[in-house]
């Protein structure tokens, strides 16, 4: 299948990134949660959601992992209203949504989108985990920006660090889209694995365990004004499910 435009841009945006955390993967910095908090395991939640909301993104998976699971079989050849039908039943929000941003987006197609929202939900976590804040100001809308940013000041003066490593992707799937105005926004319902162990100044499990691996949910939304030039997706909101 030909590559659109998004998968294009996270590409690049992937190789740009991994350069620059290559000497900080598997670490990060502090353990303070934003709005929302990629490490923290929670009770696995319902992600066949079809309102308009929030969206979850989950982590690249691990050499040899499962393939996440989508809600959808596509063929060689689908148009973007066939993988929407396939995607989601016709006459439910998630289609009309869906189908409401691709008639004012030429280029989106929801299956390449999670693909980049996958590799987007790494990059994002990993820099969250490493203290990298540029590479997250040039990912997340401002008021995400500014709740991440909150919670590596706290880590930082605290002098805790967490040793992290992604193991991968169980579960990726848009449960909510919807085009308001010309903000076109889309929910993704991710299920991750990671292994995470929060460290005081000393070098002391505080908490966590460096040795388990836990299973984590995340909902986050991406929007993206299709009235621009600017073909980016920022992550807007995130929520970890009770």
């Amino acid at each position: 299948m030909q590559l659109d435009i998004y998968t294009l841009i996270f590409i690049a945006i992937t190789v740009v990134v991994v350069l620059q955390l290559r000497s900080v993967l598997g670490k990060r910095t502090g353990n303070e949660r934003p709005p929302f908090d990629p490490y923290s395991s929670k009770e696995e939640s319902k992600v066949e959601k079809t309102d308009t909301a929030d969206n979850v993104v989950t982590m690249p998976r691990r050499p040899g992992a499962p393939e996440p699971v989508i809600n959808h079989q596509l063929d060689e050849g689908d148009t973007v209203t066939a993988v929407i039908d396939k995607l989601a039943q016709s006459g439910t929000a998630l289609n009309a949504g869906l189908k409401a941003i691709a008639e004012v987006d030429h280029y989106f197609n929801p299956d390449e989108f999670v693909k980049g929202a996958n590799g987007a939900y790494e990059l994002i976590v990993t820099a969250f985990a490493a203290g990298d804040r540029k590479t997250l100001r040039n990912l997340l809308s401002s008021d995400v920006f500014d709740g991440f940013d909150a919670a590596i000041d706290e880590r930082e003066k605290r002098k805790e660090t967490i040793d992290f490593s992604f193991v991968g992707i169980n579960r990726s799937v848009i449960s909510a889209a919807e085009l308001v105005g010309s903000a076109a926004r889309v929910r993704v319902d991710f299920r991750s694995e990671i292994i995470s162990a929060t460290m005081d100044e000393e070098g002391r499990v505080i908490e966590g365990d460096p040795n388990a691996v836990d299973e984590v949910t995340d909902i986050w939304t991406f929007e993206r004004d299709t009235n621009t030039g600017d073909p980016n997706w920022k992550l807007i909101a995130t929520e970890t499910p009770e």
